[in-house]
């Protein structure tokens, strides 16, 4: 059931819908985290609710912005009118959109800056902006305005992996990020946060891929498609199993049932290059070799991790948390074969090693997204010949050499100039 929204005061009746409350949220400047937390409550204490009015609404998400401490984005959510003053972005086609903190400490931790350091340039920038009463700025000023802040506050390292994050966001090159790992690696949310930093909105499932596949061929022409790829193997025209080594037999099955989504997966990344859009493919059955098959076109940037869980133990706690969170992953079933996914963890990290592609201990969310992250701005500077005058354009010529050894702030004046 729908639950519709009331604006009284306007006279509208609109549907909610929890992404518009997670934007609306991230706008106030709460993390991705939190605010699809936020979302993801009101949307279930809604689940009876025929109509809300908007104050209805509003009173039921500060109840739970108040309950995580977060004053600051509570005042902003309830009361955006006392933001501070607007600072509109122009880019290069005349479009202006206002200048989003959450936006652009989103675009710095794209180049690999931990979350911290991004909030805290993001609102360096910010501020020094408020306080020089600049109203408009261009994208190319805003842009060599951050290299410089960048390059002096936090290194010429990370100014390095701005500018080239930046040039990149102004090309048509498709990224082709393949993530990999065994059940309860991690690989969906992983996936899905990075899509939210990148900015990137196509992401596949290779599970997704193989449904279909199931609703297309019957598993009495193809049996091996229709288990899980742990236990695939037990469907194989194999005579002599009791006498075959258990994990040579898991590696077996798994194999059979890549190779058959191998032929889906390629044509979901090849539309993706073709249509020229960013694309992250996740799933146990993004095997090192899968990286091979992305159209060899040297405008594709091609990135291939690995997603591991060294502990049994850790496995084993994810899947209960699974078990709790999403019955319908069916984690008791995973639960019972933890030998055989570890068994196939053990397969798939011999093959990252094999196909020399970087493996991520997957931990703590945040350190592994940045580890991802960082390692697709190695990728990138491998194809990065660019200057920043390349990258910001007139800007750089306007300010000279000598904005490299000004304190950054002190070339906000001169661009208005």
């Amino acid at each position: 059931m729908k639950t519709i929204v009331e604006n009284i005061r306007e006279n509208e009746k609109t549907p909610f819908l929890r992404g518009i409350l997670i934007r609306s949220l991230l706008d106030a400047g709460l993390s991705f985290e939190d605010a699809y937390d936020v979302a993801s409550k009101v949307r279930s204490e809604l689940e009876q609710v025929k109509t809300i009015t908007t104050e209805e609404l509003q009173e039921q998400v500060s109840r739970l912005l108040n309950d995580l401490g977060e004053k600051d984005v509570l005042e902003q959510y309830c009361f955006p009118s006392v933001a501070p003053p607007r600072i509109l972005v122009t880019d290069v086609g005349g479009s202006q959109r206002a200048f989003s903190r959450g936006r652009k400490s989103r675009y710095l931790q794209s180049s690999g800056m931990k979350t911290e350091k991004a909030e805290y340039i993001t609102e360096l920038i910010h501020a020094q902006l408020i306080a020089e009463g600049i109203g408009s700025i261009s994208t190319s000023e805003l842009g060599y305005l951050t290299y410089l802040c960048v390059r002096q506050e936090v290194g010429e390292a990370a100014a390095r992996r701005y500018l080239v994050w930046s040039e990149y966001k102004d090309s048509d090159r498709p990224l082709v990020l393949l993530i990999g790992g065994t059940v309860a690696a991690g690989k969906s949310t992983v996936a899905t946060e990075i899509a939210h930093l990148l900015d990137i909105v196509r992401i596949q499932s290779t599970d997704m891929l193989r449904e279909v596949m199931r609703m297309m061929i019957p598993k009495r022409l193809l049996p091996v498609l229709h288990t899980s790829s742990f236990d695939a193997w037990k469907t194989l025209p194999i005579r002599d199993k009791k006498d075959r080594d258990s994990d040579q037999l898991v590696a077996e099955g798994y194999r059979s049932q890549a190779e058959l989504l191998a032929v889906p997966c390629e044509a979901v990344l090849q539309r993706a290059v073709e249509e020229k859009v960013p694309i992250i493919m996740e799933g146990v059955h993004v095997h090192p070799d899968l990286l091979e098959l992305a159209p060899d076109d040297a405008d594709v940037i091609k990135v291939y991790v690995m997603l591991a869980v060294l502990k049994s133990k850790k496995i084993k706690s994810r899947l209960r948390g699974r078990d709790l969170d999403v019955p319908l992953r069916k984690a008791k079933k995973h639960l019972q074969n933890l030998k055989s996914i570890w068994s196939m963890q053990s397969f798939l990290l011999s093959e990252a090693d094999r196909c020399d592609v970087p493996i991520i201990t997957s931990g703590d969310r945040e350190k592994v997204v940045l580890q991802v992250i960082q390692q697709v701005n190695t990728e990138l500077a491998k194809h990065f010949t660019a200057s920043a005058r390349d990258v910001f354009g007139p800007v750089v010529d306007q300010l000279g050499p000598a904005a490299l050894d000004r304190q950054w702030n002190e070339n906000i004046s001169l661009l208005q100039a």
